[in-house]
Parts: C-alpha cells; sequence; structure tokens
C-alpha cells in the first residue's frame, strides 16, 4: 500500500505540475500575445510590399506585351483597311470610266484647256478692237 500512496502521491503531483505549466503558457501567452501579434503585422506588410512589388512587375510586362500586340494589330489593321481603300477606288474609277464619267484628271485638264483658250479669245479681242480704233 505505500507503493500505491507514493504512485497516487507522484501522479498527483505530476497532473499538478502540468496544470501549473499550462496557467504558465496561458498566463505568458496573454503577456506576450500583443507582442507577439505585433511582429505578426510587421511580418505581413513586409510580405505584402515583396508580393505587391512582384505583382506591379509582372502586370507592367503584360501591359508592355499587350501593348506590343496591340500595336502589331492596329498596324496589321491599318495596312489592310489600305489596301482594301485601293481596290475600291481602282473598281469605283473602272466603273465611272467604263460609263463614260470623266476622271478628275480628266476635269482638271479640260480646266486648263479652258483658261488657256480664253486668254487666247481675250488677246484677240484686244487686238481686233485696238484695230478698228486705228482704222476709224
Amino acid at each position: 500500500m505505500a507503493t500505491e500512496k507514493v504512485n497516487k502521491q507522484t501522479i498527483n503531483n505530476a497532473a499538478r505540475e502540468i496544470w501549473l505549466a499550462g496557467l504558465g503558457a496561458f498566463a505568458t501567452a496573454q503577456a506576450e500575445g500583443a507582442k507577439v501579434f505585433e511582429g505578426l503585422v510587421k511580418e505581413g506588410e513586409a510580405m505584402e510590399k515583396k508580393t505587391r512589388k512582384s505583382v506591379d512587375s509582372k502586370v507592367t510586362e503584360i501591359r508592355g506585351r499587350v501593348e506590343k500586340q496591340i500595336d502589331g494589330v492596329k498596324t496589321a489593321a491599318t495596312s489592310n483597311w489600305d489596301k482594301l481603300e485601293n481596290v475600291f477606288e481602282k473598281r469605283v474609277a473602272k466603273a465611272l470610266s467604263g460609263m463614260g464619267v470623266p476622271t478628275r484628271e480628266d476635269v482638271d485638264n479640260l480646266s486648263k484647256e479652258i483658261a488657256e483658250l480664253s486668254k487666247a479669245v481675250k488677246k484677240l479681242n484686244d487686238s481686233t478692237s485696238k484695230g478698228a480704233a486705228k482704222a476709224a
């Protein structure tokens, strides 16, 4: 029975020590909790800055790639639009020519000829009126 009493005493002492250790850990956690929390916040802020820099870098890189692709698409679209416009102009000119409608160049040439003829007629009129004045 003495052994049984020693075992109960030992078990009671061990249980009490475990209980006291738990209370001590709880008290320490309460006291150190604010410090630990502040440390975690600082670590979180540092991680956020690091992550943000990485993300910003990737976003800038991707934005550059997308802008290059957009420029390429714009260039291709402009080139294709110019080709389409040229084809359209040629077809319209051919259709108008087939109907006998003069081109801009034809109208410009006729305008020059009319201007030259007008000068020549005026010159003839001036010289004829001077000759008639001399005869009178």
